[in-house]
């Protein structure tokens, strides 16, 4: 049997902040008290003070894309190279990406990933799977991926192009209800493309990066969220919305719960804390990811929702590719979308919320931890620290102070669009299942380690009811 204690560390769950010690055994959280004696936890025990840090449950980025295969070529960093990068900011599980093969097996290609993953990934995962279409094999194929353990589904309503978007109403209809029917929660992506095609047929200008914003308006992003939001309503069944990128994307979704809508809303520290200007540098392609950055107007909207509880996740929608492979091309259309960032959401997300001075570590741990844990079936297994819980934990010292550069970032990118960002707060020891997978800057992770947590009851808590 393994043991842990961890000593004299200010504990931070959701709905309790306390000064304790706490055991851990085989992974488990088995004993939280205001002191545990050291002569009765046996020999053998590791013990851990903890004076000075925070002890968070491990952070959960919601959204990423690791080993992705896109465009002819491969994201930066692999199963491996993401978990190291995750592990350094506190992040010990990860909702990664499936995609729908069309073949008519969606159980098959969760199990597809799940094992590439398995093989390789040094911190825990679940699953987004994609649905691409409707098929009349769709109903079984929901209960089998149900019965593994993958109980989220994701949509596109954009990305005709390539296959992802299911262009019927009637037929995307379809496909919630038989969702609903399984008690399966749905995730989308929301921009509608017929209006990206009308934008890209009337932009008459330069092709660069900055065109990006432009051809996929923020118009769109509302557009979208409208059509699944309207469709969710019609039935009386939660949403999923991921990466909310605009001020017109936020005021659909007012507009929609105005209207009864239980929806889940999602962004990322690109759309807080990045705007548009990024794009027109002679390094604007790095800072190319769908949806497009947009205005300051927008991050500040983004921002204030984020503050006043009605966007409740933050994930980061992390696919990352080299400066190579982002400059490679001038053309926003040809140019690889996306970014790293798991390694940075932590500091991000503490740091906005020590200066905003209207929300608290508990709430930065919901955003980043308890919120994703409950809308995607993984508490209190995770997103907590409570007896029976896993013991991924994150030693956190809220008063260091760093500057987040291309040299102290570990994606295999090996840039950080968040360079020359000062940030407060930063992981100091990250455990897996009462492992020690990072401490003091060096990775112990080893591949393979990571588990495929199953998915139980999905869309919980209070994340849905505004």
């Amino acid at each position: 049997m393994s043991r842990l204690l961890i000593q004299n560390g200010l504990i931070v769950d959701t709905e309790w902040t306390r000064h304790a010690d706490l055991l851990i055994e085989d992974g488990t959280v088995v004993r939280i008290a205001n002191e545990i004696d050291e002569r009765t936890v046996g020999e053998g025990c590791e013990i851990i003070h903890a004076e000075g840090l925070c002890i968070l449950p491990g952070i959960i980025d919601a959204h990423t894309h690791y080993h992705l295969e896109s465009r002819g070529t491969v994201t930066a960093d692999s199963f491996e190279e993401g978990s190291k990068a995750a592990s350094y900011g506190g992040v010990t599980t990860v909702i990664d990406f499936a995609d729908d093969d069309k073949k008519g097996s969606l159980a098959a290609c969760a199990k597809r990933r799940i094992e590439e993953m398995g093989a390789a990934m040094a911190i825990d995962y679940s699953l987004h799977q994609g649905v691409y279409e409707l098929r009349p094999t769709l109903r079984e194929e929901l209960a089998e991926l149900k019965e593994l353990g993958v109980k989220v589904i994701k949509l596109f309503t954009t990305y005709k192009n390539v296959g992802y978007m299911v262009e019927n109403r009637d037929e995307l209809k379809e496909i919630f209800a038989l969702c609903k029917e399984a008690g399966i929660l749905i995730s989308v992506h929301c921009e509608d493309d017929a209006t990206i095609v009308e934008a890209e047929k009337a932009y008459q200008g330069d092709w660069g990066p900055a065109s990006h914003a432009v051809l996929r308006p923020a118009t769109a992003e509302a557009k979208g969220i409208e059509t699944v939001g309207t469709i969710a309503l019609e039935l009386d069944m939660p949403l999923y919305v991921v990466h909310l990128s605009s001020r017109a994307g936020l005021e659909m979704v007012r507009h929609l719960r105005s209207k009864g809508l239980r929806v889940i809303v999602e962004t990322t520290p690109h759309y807080l804390f990045l705007d548009k200007s990024k794009l027109e540098g002679e390094d604007g392609a790095l800072y190319v990811m769908t949806p497009p950055l947009r205005e300051t107007e927008d991050c500040k909207a983004l921002q204030e929702a984020v503050l006043n509880g009605e966007i409740q996740i933050i994930a980061t929608d992390h696919c990352s590719f080299t400066k190579e492979q982002k400059l490679n091309s001038r053309d926003s259309r040809t140019i690889l979308p996306g970014i790293p960032g798991s390694e940075e959401l932590l500091s991000l997300v503490y740091t906005f919320a020590a200066k905003s001075g209207r929300i608290g570590i508990q709430q930065v741990v919901n955003l980043l931890s308890t919120a994703p844990a409950k809308a995607f079936g993984l508490y209190p297994r995770k997103g907590a620290i409570r007896v029976g819980s896993d013991a991924d934990l994150v030693l956190f010292d809220p008063d260091h102070a760093w500057k987040i550069g291309d040299h102290n970032i570990h994606s295999a990118s090996g840039y950080s669009a968040y360079r020359g960002n000062s940030v407060l707060g930063k992981a100091v020891m990250t455990y897996l299942r009462g492992r020690l997978v990072m401490g003091d800057s060096i990775y112990l992770g080893i591949p393979g380690n990571g588990m495929f947590v199953p998915q139980e009851s999905v869309g919980r808590g209070k994340t849905i009811m505004h």
